[in-house]
């Protein structure tokens, strides 16, 4: 017992030490990418403050582009798991609007509230452009696989591919226009209130055709 007391404290130990270099380097190359600009700033360079060699960050972070965008799973699993984790009688379009709006209210970074220094990075980076919009159209296709799993979908069934792109459309475009008035000056408050009432717009639009489209058989 005693052995095994120790392996699992140990085992603990190891990630929590994998978990704060991960931390560590991902800190130390937001603060780079922020002071100078995304594309003027080495894997070597972040390698250097961070006082780790070269191949941990990228060990950790095979792509430079998610030392910058480092919330990929997140962003790309959110609205599929809120899909999945929706009340008995709830449509998917229900739950991801209520979830939208709710991370609206707390100003949540993965739909866009990132500060107007962090959002200027990322249009200022024709590569992280292009890596955020992997992120929309990853986000897409897990979104269309949970769909098609809850709906009991066959393989040749496109009805949840057109459902997943009207939704994700929505949550992208909304994203699009939360970075827009970030530039543009605008506090998370003013944004908050106008993208709420965007989002309402929006997913209202979807209701003809999504209202009761996999919505969980009540219990």
């Amino acid at each position: 017992m005693y052995g095994d007391g120790m392996s699992e404290q140990a085992v603990g130990l190891r990630e929590l030490k994998k978990r704060q270099t991960r931390e560590n380097i991902s800190n130390q190359a937001t603060r780079l990418f922020l002071e100078r600009g995304f594309d003027n700033v080495t894997i070597a360079e972040v390698a250097a403050a961070a006082q780790v060699a070269k191949m941990t960050v990228t060990n950790y972070f095979p792509r430079k582009e998610d030392l910058a965008l480092d919330t990929h799973e997140l962003f790309v699993q959110s609205p599929a798991r809120t899909v999945r984790e929706r009340r008995p009688g709830e449509s998917a379009l229900a739950a991801l609007r209520d979830a939208y709006l709710a991370a609206v209210a707390g100003h949540d970074p993965i739909i866009g509230f990132s500060g107007p220094r962090f959002a200027r990075m990322i249009v200022e980076s024709p590569a992280l452009v292009a890596r955020l919009r992997e992120f929309h159209d990853d986000r897409e296709k897990a979104l269309a696989a949970v769909l098609a799993e809850e709906t009991g979908a066959g393989p040749d069934d496109i009805t949840p591919r057109v459902a997943a792109v009207q939704l994700s459309g929505v949550l992208r475009l909304l994203f699009e226009e939360t970075l827009r008035r970030t530039l543009d000056g605008h506090d998370d408050e003013e944004i908050a209130q106008v993208i709420a009432g965007y989002a309402r717009t929006a997913f209202g639009a979807l209701e003809p055709s999504l209202a009761g489209y996999a919505a969980r058989p009540a219990r």
